[in-house]
């Protein structure tokens, strides 16, 4: 029996008919319920979302089963989700008025050292001090900005890292060609920022 084979018992599980077993997770996620019907239905309850994957592949790996969908409610890993989601709104919107302030200053710029450079050749010393001093200030600031433009960037990284790991750990969820559909589907809700339907596929496996 699966569970035999993979979990440390004091003594074997032996089951003739409905298989409701409880376990404590030593991973701190609370407890893992597995429930099996004798008509291939199987329930697992945890909190861990990881685990329950974990769980899933390890079942239809020992069955052999090579293609299977599930039905999941995962609750506060949806929330995490959200906020998550919400804050790569806020870093894409913070990236994109950095570039175009960037832009202004760097059209500046080059006003600046015209001006400074006709001033030069004029012998115009005090308006070519002026356009140096001016080009020294929007430097600093364009500086300052590319350093608050690397930081967000690095930041929506680990914010986009975390939403393709929820999307690996929903694919883990299902087995064969509804893991694919699941994985890509959810890429493409992310693509065309349709949450309501990313949440709706990692919960039932489609859109």
């Amino acid at each position: 029996m699966w569970v035999n084979q993979n979990f440390l018992l004091q003594d074997d599980v032996i089951c003739d008919d409905v298989l409701h077993i409880i376990f404590m997770s030593t991973r701190g996620s609370g407890p893992l319920l597995i429930h099996m019907e004798t008509n291939g239905q199987v329930l697992i309850k945890t909190a861990d979302m990881d685990l329950a994957g974990e769980i899933v592949q390890g079942i239809a790996a020992f069955l052999n089963i090579e293609d299977l969908q599930s039905t999941v409610d995962f609750p506060n890993e949806m929330e995490q989700l959200q906020t998550v989601l919400v804050q790569v709104d806020e870093y894409h919107t913070v990236r994109q008025k950095l570039t175009a302030e960037m832009a202004d200053h760097s059209n500046l710029i080059r006003s600046l050292v015209v001006r400074a450079e006709d001033a030069r050749i004029m012998g115009d010393m005090k308006n070519m001090k002026k356009a140096y001093g001016e080009l020294y200030d929007l430097n600093k600031d364009l500086v300052q900005g590319y350093n608050i433009r690397c930081n967000n960037h690095q930041e929506l990284l680990k914010c986009l890292k975390m939403v393709n790991q929820t999307i690996q750990k929903a694919g883990k969820l299902r087995v064969g060609k509804f893991k694919t559909q699941v994985v890509n589907a959810c890429r493409m809700a992310i693509k065309t920022n349709n949450i309501s339907a990313l949440f709706k596929i990692i919960k039932t496996g489609s859109s």
